[in-house]
C-alpha cells in the first residue's frame, strides 16, 4: 500500500532513525507543547521509513568545522530562529515558524566527524499536531539541499 506523505500520522522526522539527534537547549521552549521532545522509537521509525525513504544523512567531504559553518549558515539562511550553536558538540538547535499557521517547530542539526569527511543530521518536530502535512521532511530536504549546494 502506497503512503500519501502529507497524509501521513508523522510530526517527528530525521535523518537518523536508529540515534536521532536530541534536543537540550530547546527543552524549556518545548515544555508546555503537545507533542513529546523524546523521538517516537521503532514505530514512528518504520512509519518514517515508508512515507520518506529519502530522508538520510548527509555525508561532506569536509571536516566537521567546515561542515558546522556550512550548517550554521544554512539554518540561519532559512530564517530559522537559533537557539543554540555549539561548535564543539557539533550541535545547532533552532525554531522554525510555518508560513501559514505561524506553527512552531523544532529543528536539531549535529554535525559528526565520519572517516575524512562528516554527516550531517537533522531533525524536525511539530509542537503539536499528530501528522505536519509533510513540512518537516520538505524542510530537512531543503536545508540539506542548501548544506550541499554550498560547494
Amino acid at each position: 500500500m502506497k503512503i500519501v506523505s502529507w497524509l501521513s500520522p508523522i510530526h517527528d522526522v530525521t535523518t537518523d532513525t536508529e540515534n536521532p539527534p536530541a534536543f537540550v537547549d530547546i527543552l524549556p521552549l518545548r515544555r508546555n507543547a503537545a507533542n513529546p521532545a523524546e523521538y517516537g522509537g521503532p514505530q514512528t521509525a518504520a512509519l518514517q521509513r515508508k512515507t520518506y525513504p529519502d530522508i538520510r544523512p548527509l555525508r561532506l567531504e569536509l571536516s566537521r568545522p567546515e561542515a558546522f559553518t556550512r550548517a550554521a549558515a544554512a539554518a540561519r539562511g532559512m530564517k530559522w530562529k537559533i537557539v543554540a550553536e555549539e561548535e564543539e558538540s557539533g550541535r545547532i538547535e533552532a525554531t522554525a515558524t510555518t508560513f501559514w499557521c505561524r506553527f512552531k517547530d523544532d529543528v536539531v542539526i549535529r554535525i559528526a566527524s565520519e572517516g575524512s569527511g562528516s554527516r550531517v543530521d537533522v531533525r524536525s518536530v511539530s509542537r503539536i499536531g499528530s501528522g505536519d502535512l509533510g513540512t518537516n521532511a520538505r524542510r530537512i530536504r531543503r536545508f540539506l539541499k542548501l548544506v550541499q549546494a554550498a560547494d
